[in-house]
């Protein structure tokens, strides 16, 4: 059985999370489906990450086997035609080796979060960015994210309802940059807890508006208490931009 890699590019705001959910619009029902309309094969996906509702994607990576072998142009185009009234497109198709997994082969992981830091509302980007009319000092937000980098017990910034065996993660990288209006935060790591990056980004506005001292993150961190944790930001401006492999998924491929 031929096993295709595909880089999936989305727009959560319509749909209820990626993970398949019966009687939900979900990212994964809308690729399943598409797959079934250009080969007739009914097949379950495998993803490098399952992204909550409301959140994007522009790197997302999926896995699959089919019974036909297909060129991988072929599936990248006809995913891409059945998928035309979705908020959802196939960037980039890959035959891959049959032991190569779009989660169990990843060693990393990218995470954008976009706050739009101005007093006009967003028109354009309305449910792709968290406004915040407030100015935000990405300064003190980036040192109080260099406390979070490396190895620790992330109990703080884990949702009750995480089904992780651990709450022990690497943060390999943690910045805070303003970029215009926006004020972008990366994280990336092999893995995160669910909502952990959208839990880490709430805490560090708070030092953004003043109302925590960056060294307040380094403390709620050192807790491995959820209730020491700031306001969780919401999912509009969460993107999972990218995911790293190695080896590399295929010939001449890196992600």
């Amino acid at each position: 059985m031929p096993r295709y890699r595909l880089t999936i590019e989305y727009d959560g705001s319509g749909y209820n999370g990626f993970q398949v959910q019966d009687g939900q619009p979900t990212v994964q029902g809308a690729i399943e489906t598409a797959i079934k309309a250009f080969c007739g094969e009914d097949i379950r996906i495998a993803a490098a990450g399952r992204t909550d509702t409301g959140v994007h994607a522009t790197g997302q990576v999926v896995s699959f086997d089919l019974e036909k072998a297909w060129p991988a142009r072929t599936v990248m185009n006809a995913m891409n035609a059945h998928l035309i009234h979705e908020a959802v497109s196939v960037l980039d198709s890959a035959e891959v080796d049959g032991e190569w997994h779009a989660r169990f082969s990843a060693t990393g992981r990218r995470y954008l979060y976009r706050i739009l830091n101005r007093p006009g509302r967003p028109a354009l980007d309305l449910g792709r960015v968290w406004h915040m009319k407030k100015p935000l000092d990405a300064d003190a937000m980036h040192a109080a994210a260099q406390g979070l980098v490396g190895l620790h017990d992330f109990t703080t910034f884990r949702d009750v309802n995480c089904q992780s065996k651990s709450a022990e993660k690497t943060l390999d990288i943690a910045s805070v940059t303003r970029v215009g209006d926006e004020v972008h935060l990366v994280f990336e790591a092999r893995s995160f807890l669910h909502r952990q990056v959208r839990s880490m980004t709430g805490t560090l506005v708070e030092v953004g508006l003043g109302r925590w001292a960056v060294e307040d993150v380094a403390t709620a961190l050192a807790a491995r208490d959820r209730t020491a944790c700031g306001p969780v930001a919401p999912s509009d401006g969460l993107y999972l931009t990218g995911v790293s492999y190695q080896p590399a998924p295929g010939p001449g491929d890196d992600l």
